[in-house]
């Protein structure tokens, strides 16, 4: 080809330059291209995130909303699991709690999540019964770290034990977050993936603000329930109060009215002399018996399951004080209620060990059951009350069930009660006294005040009878200062009327209800200088028990009326609380042989040893001994030869009114021999 024209080579140059402006054209629209493509992908990546953003946001406030409102920690995590699960699309959810016994260790708390609990079912139940110490596996570590974690891979992870079975159950990734209050970790939840997942540290944060909110529930859930456990139990045992005793017993009679063939019963506790423990050890003994027993109690029901039918549930609450109530529901007879009642009792055969010293518990047990027909809770518990105060008054340490003799007793109980309140005011009560002989003379020393009470309509009721009562009502305070007021008035006339040179005495027996008044001391003090008998001639009784309650306030009591010149006497010595330990502290006159002593002289053979015993006790502390209950020659005999200075009994007389009191004095005999019993 030959060389370009002059004109040829000037229209060349012109398409070159278009060529490369073209070129350069479409350079810039490739340029523009790829940055529109670029600011698209920002665009669409940002509006990604964005949106992923709005939705982990979403997923936080739905979990907040529905957290706030579940009625338990376990729902609100089982939710949690749930939607966390349902936003990932991530498979299997779990969560563990620490442990109440193992410090730092995590146990599965029982609550999870799986989309296709079939697939996984190897995995879900090694997870569910594998428990991690701090550090140790996914869990552990955010335990011990307190923040979330992530593991991209399982297979490549050193510290996940159960790698192998969850691997081939199909799960490759996994991430777990803590449930916070403060720097507290409250549970640890953790998820898996079927595929390899790269870290979201975004989601991390987002799972952490969840584990915040989730410990905030927690923490408020726990407050909640420990307030209601506050007022639903007994502080010191832990057992159920009476609240929630009676809101269970309730339930059963509702139960029991809707389907007669589920019955129930209620065993009623009470302690017998849990008063001496608290008075001689001090309350913090007390409380620390009171929740051995409890421990005990609820041991005997654990082991006295085999005699529960299937589907029983049982209750043991404590009501207040020394008393405890069992509820038995779903019981096919009654006398399963007895089997459990009578194992209480074995359970309280072995000593208990408090501040180091060995005591012996027993108790009063009554028992109901839902076979009476009840209507009502309030109905059953008193009639749980009344048998167990039928076994306290049948001896204690016993089991009574309730009958409708109980009923009755307790109408009468509350009639006299009634009657005895007014029987002061009608001046209902009179005095009998009983001589008090010198065996060696069988001259007259004095007498026993006795405290009779003769209704209006001629009636008389018994000291046992009342005697008790006036006790429990503290009826007795009144009674006995009565006493004391008239007897003395009586031996003072008595020391005028009848001069000897040793001054007739009175013994007056006084109540612990009395003794422990606080102005006990005075109201003597006050009655003798009322009645012009010399002090000495007062012969206050009182019983071993009395002064075991108190002992230092009874010896400060006792000393005080030593002072004044009163003498004091142990009445039934032996039968009570011994008080040989400390008996040479007490500043006593006198000791009374019960009259259970007296009548073993002749029927047992160790009735002698008994009585010497104490007659060798006496001598050694320089007391006095009177003898109650002789009412035999023989009885008078062997007391005068074993050295007994004084008796009483109905061989020398049965308990006088006044005018037999007088005629006695008036006869001035030596030998006193029985007079017919007056009212």
């Amino acid at each position: 080809m030959g060389a370009l024209t002059p004109f040829a080579a000037e229209s060349a140059a012109p398409l070159d330059q278009l060529n490369l402006k073209i070129l350069k054209l479409e350079n810039r629209l490739q340029r523009e291209r790829v940055a529109r493509l670029k600011a698209e992908e920002i665009a669409e990546k940002g509006l990604r995130d964005l949106y992923e953003r709005q939705q982990q946001l979403a997923l936080l406030e739905t979990i907040a909303t529905a957290a706030n409102q579940s009625g338990s920690i376990d729902d609100t995590m089982r939710f949690a699991l749930g939607a966390i699960c349902q936003h990932t699309g991530w498979g299997f959810g779990n969560v563990y709690l620490p442990s109440a016994t193992i410090p730092d260790y995590l146990t599965p708390a029982g609550v999870w999540h799986a989309a296709d609990p079939g697939l996984l079912a190897a995995f879900i139940s090694l997870t569910l019964k594998t428990g991690f110490a701090i550090g140790d596996g996914l869990p552990g570590r955010v335990y011990q770290s307190a923040k979330p974690a992530w593991i991209a891979d399982l297979t490549l992870d050193r510290n996940f034990p159960r790698a192998e079975v969850a691997v081939l159950s199909g799960c490759r990734a996994a991430f777990a977050f803590p449930v916070l209050v403060g720097n507290d970790v409250l549970g640890v939840l953790e998820f898996f993936h079927h595929s390899t997942v790269r870290p979201d540290n975004q989601f991390l944060g987002v799972l952490a603000q969840i584990g915040t909110q989730l410990g905030r529930v927690v923490e408020r859930r726990r407050a909640e329930q420990k307030l209601m456990h506050d007022a639903t139990h007994d502080p010191l045992t832990g057992l159920p109060n009476r609240l929630l005793f009676s809101d269970r017993l309730e339930r059963a009679v509702a139960t029991h009215l809707r389907r007669p063939d589920i019955g129930f019963a209620v065993i009623f506790i009470d302690l017998d002399r849990f008063k001496l423990v608290n008075d001689s050890l001090g309350h913090s003994a007390g409380d620390v018996l009171l929740q051995e027993i409890a421990q005990r109690f609820s041991q005997a029901l654990i082991k006295s399951g085999h005699k529960l039918a299937a589907g029983e549930a049982v209750t043991l609450a404590r009501l207040g004080g020394d008393e405890f109530t069992i509820l038995l529901e779903d019981i096919e007879r009654s006398s399963v209620a007895v089997d459990v009642a009578q194992s209480l009792q074995a359970s309280l055969h072995n000593p208990l060990f408090i501040d180091g010293q060995e005591l012996y518990s027993s108790a009063s047990i009554g028992v109901v059951s839902s076979e009476a027909g009840y209507t009502s809770a309030a109905d059953i518990m008193r009639d749980a009350d009344l048998a167990m105060y039928r076994a306290k008054g049948e001896g204690r340490a016993r089991v009574e069930i309730f009958d409708e003799s109980l009923h009755v007793d307790a109408k009468r109980r509350l009639t006299l009660e009634n009657e005895l309140r007014n029987a002061l005011k009608k001046n209902e009560f009179v005095l009998h006294y009983q001589p008090i002989i010198a065996l060696g003379s069988r001259e007259m020393t004095g007498f026993e005040a006795l405290v009779r009470w003769k209704k209006s309509d001629g009636q008389i009721i018994p000291p046992s009878d009342f005697i008790p009562l006036a006790e429990e009502t503290g009826l007795i305070v009144f009674i006995g200062s009565w006493v004391l007021e008239q007897s003395l008035k009586t031996l003072a006339r008595w020391q005028q009327d009848f001069p000897r040179a040793k001054p007739l005495t009175m013994s007056v027996n006084v109540s612990p209800r009395q003794f422990h008044q606080t102005d006990f001391v005075e109201q003597v003090i006050n009655a003798v200088t009322a009645s012009g008998a010399p002090p000495h001639t007062l012969r206050l009784e009182i019983t071993e028990s009395v002064t075991i309650q108190n002992a230092q306030q009874a010896i400060e009591i006792l000393r005080r009326l030593r002072q004044f010149g009163v003498r004091v006497s142990i009445d039934d010595f032996g039968t009570g609380y011994s008080s040989l330990s400390y008996l040479h502290q007490l500043p006593f006159d006198t000791l009374k042989i019960d009259r259970a002593f007296v009548s073993a002289l002749q029927s047992r053979s160790d009735g002698g040893q008994i009585v010497q015993t104490i007659l060798d006790l006496a001598k050694n502390l320089s007391l006095d001994v009177i003898a109650e209950g002789t009412e035999s020659e023989e009885h008078v005999n062997i007391l005068h030869q074993m050295g007994c200075g004084y008796a009483q009994g109905y061989f020398f007389s049965l308990p006088l009114d006044e005018t037999a009191a007088n005629e006695m004095l008036s006869a001035n005999v030596a030998a006193v021999k029985a007079l017919p019993l007056l009212d």
